[in-house]
């Protein structure tokens, strides 16, 4: 089995900024592609960021120029950057991972609140 982890959500400003991280472990032999999703209350989860393992990016539209994605593959780690945070980024944010351990599977985090708000 493997877990994910994150930590880094919170209360924030509009204009601010937060840093999300995602610790992997558990049977890891791969780690393929990973990322962040979002879910804000009545809406569906969506796409923020994806990262694969040679460090190709993929942003939302509505992240580019304010989120970055990167990792550690060393530290089976993902983090988002988040910077420039508006009410409407408000949303449980979750990690995502492709792995390889005893099968191919993925695998989600518990999700770590983001609340962007004066």
């Amino acid at each position: 089995q493997v877990q994910l982890v994150e930590s880094g959500g919170g209360l924030v400003q509009p204009g601010g900024s937060l840093r999300l991280s995602c610790a992997a472990s558990g049977i890891i032999f791969r780690l393929n592609a990973m990322g962040w999703y979002r879910q804000a209350p009545g809406k569906e989860r969506e796409l923020v960021a994806a990262i694969t393992s040679g460090g190709n990016t993929n942003y939302a539209d509505s992240v580019k120029g304010r989120f970055t994605i990167s990792r550690d593959n060393a530290k089976n780690t993902v983090n988002l950057q988040m910077i420039s945070l508006k009410p409407e980024d408000t949303a449980v944010y979750y990690c995502n991972a492709d792995v390889t351990g005893v099968y191919r599977k993925v695998y989600w985090g518990q999700g770590t609140q983001v609340t962007v708000s004066s």
